[in-house]
């Protein structure tokens, strides 16, 4: 079972269940998360491999659609609300399009259910250079990691100094990575309210990628959060709290 993270109580609204992105945790949403508890519960997973969940030899989206289940099958009486980003986002809608029944609505932030050829490689190029085993303090970590200045802090946020290790199962996301960026091909459709909300400084869902969106998802609504890119939830917290919530509330 996944790591999660509860907040709030259940109310008589269906409960809310987060899936983050790729080098993500459940800790990261806990801002988002907090606000949306004050009127139902909010689950916020550690997604397989990442953070203090499991450690597994695979990390595809039907593995990690299955984890969100078997989540929403121990935790829920009726089918709940499900927001994912990135990769999170992919693997909601993977578990709406195969497992309809336990989701309600589903909000999917800032991707497509399409492949990408972005690898992510190069992160855990620089995670692995950095021996954490001789770093006391994050701003020592911080200073020896050698990524972009816009993730930096982000990646940090798994950094487990004490254990000087990362909360990733590195090795395996490596070798799933073609897996994680890509898109299985899927069947049928999810009928259910579904919001794609994007970046308006994103390209990670185009107007090109409708047509795939509206066969799987045909009651599918677009809205865009302007001028933020794909971490729109940490870019534009209090607009992205009040979309989900005028979604889950319609």
């Amino acid at each position: 079972m996944l790591n999660t993270i509860e907040h709030g109580a259940r109310t008589e609204r269906p409960d809310l269940l987060i899936a983050h992105g790729l080098f993500g945790s459940g800790r990261n949403w806990g801002a988002i998360a907090k606000r949306v508890s004050d009127s139902r519960r909010v689950m916020a997973v550690d997604m397989r491999n990442h953070g203090t969940s499991p450690r597994f030899d695979t990390n595809s989206y039907p593995d990690m659609a299955g984890d969100l289940a078997q989540v929403l099958e121990g935790s829920v009486d009726a089918p709940s609300d499900v927001l994912g980003h990135s990769m999170g986002g992919k693997s909601a809608m993977v578990l709406a399009l195969t497992r309809p029944e336990l989701v309600r609505r589903l909000i999917i932030a800032d991707i497509a259910p399409i492949g990408y050829s972005h690898t992510q490689s190069h992160l855990i190029d620089a995670m692995e250079r950095l021996d954490l085993s001789g770093v006391s303090k994050r701003s020592e970590a911080a200073e020896r990691l050698d990524v972009d200045e816009n993730v930096k802090a982000f990646l940090l946020q798994s950094a487990d100094l004490k254990a000087g290790e990362w909360r990733f199962n590195l090795p395996v996301l490596r070798a799933e990575m073609d897996k994680i960026i890509g898109f299985p091909k899927m069947q049928g459709s999810f009928e259910g309210p579904t919001l794609f909300l994007t970046g308006g400084a994103s390209d990670y869902v185009l107007p090109e990628h409708r047509d795939e969106i509206k066969r799987l998802f045909p009651r599918a609504r677009f809205a865009k959060l302007p001028d933020v890119g794909h971490w729109l939830h940490a870019e534009k917290p209090r607009e992205f709290d009040a979309t989900v919530r005028a979604f889950l509330d319609a």
